[in-house]
């Protein structure tokens, strides 16, 4: 069996923005966006990042495309690629298409400045495109505000697919659609992923979709990664508190499923300017001892020979490493 590939590896990456005051504005504090995150994205495979808003996920997502300047840490890419080869789709549609250009201009300009098409075959490239994403050639003689929110999509999905892009941030793609719109377009990301070999990082909220299109999930809580495994693995095994309250949390068509047993959240996020000491869950956690107050825990393998790593000894510890939950004894 080939041995995965990592195309981007990140190492304590970190976000801070600057908080300015005083009569003569200084620096008065720090907003601590992504704080000490690692992880990597192997070639082909699609990595959920799920958390709450403000956790930090899309300032990883605009790290990784280049979009803002890490404030510290490291992110490797493969073959030190292009600007075109890293692209990004966002969540609101609207605002990331220009509204005074029709479709051809916004397809058309980018590809001609970076070459990827001359004035002779640029037209019938943009309509294979607008193939893939399942809308005909007539888009491209019309504006952005005549297409409903899951056309918008569509289009930013072309948009970032017309440079030949090898990786691709997916920042809530589905959130402002409609449910129904949300499951073609759920559809159209995962299959486009498959036929043009992509890499991905898809962000979202509840774990329902991002599990629905990744191979792996990375939980994310204030800044930190808690929580990373296989996706069946995640859902089957959460454990990371948090995981296990995003676990309850997510909707399932079943009125007999077994209850998992754990209370929903309490309490509010804490602020990122000034995050608690220890574990950044702690004052939220039902299982927070004193030295979750203390120490803060880093991410660690839950079972030896797993995969599935996870950033709270106290659980790990209470379940003694539970090896045969994580099917290491088969």
């Amino acid at each position: 069996m080939k041995e995965k590939e990592i195309l981007i590896e990140v190492e304590d990456l970190k976000k801070y923005y600057p908080l300015k005051g005083g009569i003569v504005t200084h620096t008065t504090g720090h907003v601590k966006a992504v704080d000490g995150v690692s992880f990597a994205i192997y070639e082909g495979e699609t990595l959920g990042l799920v958390g709450e808003s403000g956790c930090g996920k899309s300032t990883i997502g605009k790290q990784l495309v280049g979009l803002e300047t890490p404030t510290g840490g490291i992110i490797s890419y493969k073959g030190n690629p292009s600007r075109t080869e890293k692209q990004m789709i966002f969540q609101d549609s609207y605002s990331s298409l220009n509204p005074r250009k029709h479709i051809y201009e916004i397809l058309s300009q980018p590809m001609l400045y970076h070459g990827l098409a001359d004035k002779g075959n640029i037209r019938a490239e943009m309509e294979r495109i607008l193939d893939m994403v399942g809308l005909t050639k007539s888009a491209l003689g019309r504006y952005p505000h005549e297409f409903s929110g899951g056309q918008r999509q569509r289009i930013c999905i072309a948009k970032a697919l017309s440079l030949k892009p090898k990786f691709v941030v997916c920042d809530e793609p589905v959130s402002a659609l409609d449910v129904s719109i949300q499951a073609q377009i759920l559809n159209l990301l995962r299959q486009l992923q498959k036929e043009l070999h992509l890499t991905c990082l898809f962000i979202g909220h509840g774990l329902g979709a991002v599990n629905y299109v990744s191979a792996r999930i990375a939980v994310m809580y204030l800044g930190k990664i808690v929580e990373i495994a296989d996706a069946g693995e995640l859902f089957r095994n959460p454990i990371h508190p948090y995981t296990q309250a995003l676990c309850n949390a997510a909707p399932i068509p079943d009125p007999n499923r077994p209850e998992r047993g754990a209370a929903l959240l309490q309490g509010e996020v804490a602020s990122a300017i000034n995050p608690p000491a220890g574990c950044r869950f702690h004052p939220r956690c039902p299982h927070a001892t004193d030295i979750c107050r203390q120490k803060e825990p880093q991410l660690s393998t839950v079972a030896a020979g797993s995969s599935h790593m996870a950033a709270c000894p106290v659980v790990v510890a209470r379940d003694g490493l539970a090896e045969e939950r994580n099917g290491i004894n088969g």
